[in-house]
């Protein structure tokens, strides 16, 4: 995608996600109910969009946001994304009350119309990007080669991919937490998710208003504490509607250090490499991370089923300590932003002797 006009992707991307929105309004309303294949066709579609979009994105921020401002700005982007967590459920709640489903799919369509006129008057900077033909594999083989070429953020996404793999099951075993463990309603099922996406918003707001660090790896790290400690804790709550009322302020604590992780390591990413390798580079670590979160999934009702809910969160929250612990220990990925901005000081400093020689 670094060798792409980035706009058109995104564009394309969202007419193409559009498409198959209007066409399942379209089949709804001729047909007495939406064909499950087609379903499951268009979810498909969103997916491999998104599997683009996000990369996309990602790697045009450092084109157009000051080195300096990255860190604020992505955790700004994150608020945005956590309000919309909140937002989205509710509103798609009420909307489903007073409109027919084959017409509320069409709010898909005008949400594509919006994005792409926004996006028609947004100027995106070309990146000349190196290689020949573009291949998916070679590519991503290309990716995968810069990132192990950069050992510590190499050890620092490792670690975040095992942390997914490890949190995910928990995660996605709230609703039964709330309504198994502490015999809760379905209101407070989705109270629960309501708290950590605020909690998310809160943290993305506090980041994108003072986010400048020296050392992004020390709030990472007390991130990985803060999450092992308060969902490690939650597994040890009574089943009571007292313990449930402890569980929601542990949940609104974690999902306040939530953005520290991703957000910051997002932009010690995109300090890391170059425009026109960038891309490449997001897509491998989106595919790394996104992959071990599923294979989480397909273990996790089994595992909770034989040993307690409760217990998977005791096991995230360990296990969420431990990837911290494995950060401190490894000296390349506990000193990489530390040098990174050394780096990018030196990197600075030969720029601006270079524009006063010239």
């Amino acid at each position: 995608m670094d060798r792409r006009n980035k706009k058109f992707l995104l564009i394309i991307t969202d007419i193409v996600v559009a498409l198959f929105a209007l066409i399942l309004s379209i089949t709804g309303t001729i047909s007495p109910e939406f064909p499950l294949w087609l379903v499951f066709a268009s979810l498909f579609v969103r997916a491999v969009a998104q599997t683009f979009q996000m990369p996309i994105i990602q790697s045009i921020l450092p084109t157009m946001v000051p080195e300096e401002e990255l860190t604020k700005v992505n955790g700004q982007l994150g608020m945005v994304q956590s309000a919309n967590y909140i937002i989205a459920p509710a509103l798609g709640a009420f909307l489903f009350s007073i409109i027919p489903m084959n017409w509320l799919i069409l709010f898909d369509v005008l949400g594509a119309i919006l994005g792409v006129g926004l996006l028609l008057f947004v100027t995106i900077p070309h990146v000349v990007s190196e290689g020949e033909s573009i291949h998916i594999l070679a590519d991503s083989k290309f990716g995968l080669k810069k990132l192990l070429e950069n050992k510590g953020l190499w050890y620092i996404t490792l670690i975040g991919s095992v942390f997914m793999l490890i949190f995910m099951p928990a995660a996605s075993l709230y609703p039964l937490m709330t309504m198994e463990y502490f015999k809760g309603t379905v209101g407070q099922a989705g109270l629960i998710e309501v708290i950590y996406a605020t909690g998310m918003l809160a943290g993305g707001a506090v980041i994108g208003l003072f986010g400048k660090w020296k050392n992004r790896m020390r709030p990472i790290l007390f991130s990985y504490l803060v999450i092992g400690v308060t969902i490690g804790l939650s597994g040890l709550l009574p089943g009571t509607q007292k313990g449930f009322m402890v569980f929601v302020v542990l949940n609104a604590i974690a999902g306040f250090a939530t953005p520290y992780f991703n957000t910051l390591l997002m932009a010690m990413i995109q300090q890391s490499y170059e425009p026109k390798y960038l891309g490449r580079v997001l897509g491998v670590i989106n595919s790394l991370m996104s992959i071990t979160g599923p294979v989480g999934l397909i273990f996790a009702g089994p595992i909770a089923d034989n040993i307690g809910v409760e217990k998977m969160f005791m096991i995230a929250g360990i296990g969420t300590l431990v990837c911290g612990l494995i950060n401190i220990l490894i000296p390349q990925a506990r000193n990489y932003d530390a040098e990174l901005q050394k780096k990018i000081v030196k990197r600075k400093g030969q720029e601006n002797f270079s524009e006063e020689s010239f």
